[in-house]
């Protein structure tokens, strides 16, 4: 049993979605969600925890909001980063990530100060891990990103503590698309 998931995976740009109406989107997200279902189940998870960025965190936060109607148990953590950190982001996003940050169960921030340097992003990153039993990621060793940093520090507190990483596969985001396609007969 994992009591808390850390979420994490690349931003939009890093995967070539630059709106909310990319025509994948809407089967990323499906993916994200069937497997934050999976895991609930099978793991018996009650908290998932991200920092609120843009891409795969926001779009495992709303999921996991939207599978309250089923799990009265699951809880959701935002822990941005720093303060205002949607400030600089276009409507569409800041919406998104006001509607979680609203919804989220337990939300603060990790420094608490406006953005000042990259610092702040490799703490954000540590902190996470530290408070989490495992980490779920949507990455491909074939395309570097933002992921790499979570899964620095993710690997050394795996080699200390057996701490898992449990991936997202493009296997299972594209069985998704296929199960989408099937049940609209698109076929």
């Amino acid at each position: 049993m994992y009591s808390v998931l850390a979420v994490t995976g690349y931003k939009p740009h890093e995967i070539g979605i630059f709106n909310e109406k990319h025509e994948h989107l809407p089967y990323l997200k499906q993916a994200i969600k069937k497997k934050i279902q999976h895991l609930k189940e099978e793991y018996d998870i009650n908290w998932f925890i991200t920092s609120g960025q843009p891409g795969v965190e926001l779009w495992a936060a709303e999921a996991a909001i939207e599978l309250k109607e089923i799990y009265s148990d699951i809880k959701v953590g935002t822990l941005a980063p720093f303060f205002e950190q949607e400030e600089r982001w276009q409507d569409p996003l800041k919406d998104l990530y006001l509607k979680v940050w609203e919804n989220s169960d337990y939300k603060d921030y990790i420094t608490k100060r406006k953005y000042e340097s990259p610092q702040q992003l490799k703490l954000k990153n540590q902190f996470i891990i530290d408070k989490s039993d495992a980490l779920l990621v949507l990455y491909d060793e074939y395309t570097e990103g933002s992921p790499e940093y979570y899964l620095t520090y993710a690997k050394k507190k795996g080699e200390a503590t057996g701490y898992p990483i449990i991936y997202l596969t493009p296997d299972e985001i594209e069985e998704t698309i296929r199960e989408q396609m099937d049940d609209h007969g698109w076929n």
